[in-house]
């Protein structure tokens, strides 16, 4: 196949076309609804299907003491569900050459999860975000400084090397998403960041300036065609002091859209053990409900809720069997669910007027 673009150009990873960072598409997923500046710096999007699933499970520390035990899985194969759907996640670690000469395999965990959360957020800025309908392919361009800079605001401080590093880990993890649908089996495989890389003539170890690109994953990229995101409070989101308060975070974003005063979402314990894997890591299940416990604790001292209650479900031979929590939402959630439900309809109704959507318990 004979090139048709200069080799430098291949090398540099072939950016996007300038009219790609202003099209609708991108232009919808730029809009807020929001009264102010300092509103809109907090508020980025949330995507059903991609942030519900268990992406980054695997913790650094959990990772690092079974590789030393030489236990460290090949692949993490986690079953979960999606409005009530069952899906089945493969997961292939990254393999990094350090500079010692070691390759060491890592599996994407919350460093990584921020670190896409950022991303994404740079993505809603002009001309950073961009959406090409031809390939298809969504995605950012960024320096490291800004990245950087992005993950200080929200108190990540993270070092060059170590945001390069979630770069790689990032291009190089494998996600293998398969439905179990009986009628309908189908399966997306691909890397977390579909590519990722520089145009610069400088070392890019070396050139904080350098500009990256990243290109989101097919799910994202679906996405943000379809409309299929909604905004939410990002800032107060990367606040939380822990990985499952930021993922229950963004699971009540996708899942309570008819949050009101008044209204309740329920939520058991064993639907987010089963669907966050982020409580498998626990020996005993005091101390996995008592995370859980925590970290809505942790939500309803943010503003995010107003009250937390508790039933435990006895089962046969008095074990407890499950937990059902029981929430409801502060006016300040709510009134940002109405808002999210309300930019949907507004940015649906401009690609297809008419449309009109029920936001219903």
């Amino acid at each position: 196949m004979p090139l048709t673009e200069k080799p430098e150009n291949q090398i540099r990873g072939n950016p996007p076309p300038i009219e790609a960072f202003s099209c609708r598409q991108i232009d919808l997923f730029q809009f807020f609804l929001c009264n102010t500046e300092d509103q809109r710096a907090e508020l980025s999007n949330a995507f059903p299907l991609w942030d519900c699933l268990p992406r980054y499970s695997m913790s650094r520390q959990t990772a690092d003491r079974l590789r030393k035990n030489n236990n460290l899985p090949p692949l993490l194969s986690i079953k979960c569900q999606h409005l009530g759907q069952k899906y089945t996640l493969e997961i292939q670690p990254a393999r990094i050459l350090e500079r010692d000469g070691r390759v060491i395999e890592y599996f994407p965990s919350s460093a990584e999860e921020i670190t896409e959360d950022a991303l994404r957020k740079i993505a809603t800025l002009q001309n950073q975000g961009f959406y090409e309908a031809s390939k298809p392919r969504s995605g950012v361009s960024f320096t490291i400084y800004q990245l950087r800079e992005e993950l200080k605001k929200q108190g990540h401080t993270k070092s060059y090397k170590e945001i390069v590093l979630s770069l790689q880990v990032l291009a190089r993890s494998i996600i293998e998403i398969k439905c179990e649908a009986k009628k309908n089996r189908a399966f997306e495989v691909s890397p977390y960041f579909q590519r990722l890389s520089s145009v610069s003539r400088a070392d890019l170890i070396e050139d904080p300036n350098a500009r990256w690109y990243v290109e989101f994953h097919p799910l994202v990229t679906q996405a943000i065609n379809s409309i299929d995101y909604r905004q939410f409070n990002y800032a107060l989101m990367m606040s939380h002091t822990t990985q499952l308060a930021r993922w229950l975070h963004k699971y009540l974003v996708i899942k309570f859209t008819y949050a009101q005063v008044g209204k309740v979402f329920e939520i058991r314990y064993s639907t987010v053990k089963r669907d966050s894997a982020l409580l498998d890591g626990f020996g005993r299940n005091r101390d996995a409900t008592s995370a859980m416990g925590n970290a809505l604790g942790e939500l309803q001292k943010k503003g995010l809720l107003l009250t937390v209650k508790k039933n435990i479900i006895i089962g046969t031979k008095g074990r407890v069997e499950d937990i059902l929590f029981s929430i409801s939402p502060t006016v300040q959630f709510s009134a940002e669910v109405r808002a999210a439900n309300k930019r949907i309809d507004s940015s649906k109704n401009q690609l297809n007027p008419g449309h009109r959507e029920e936001w219903v318990a």
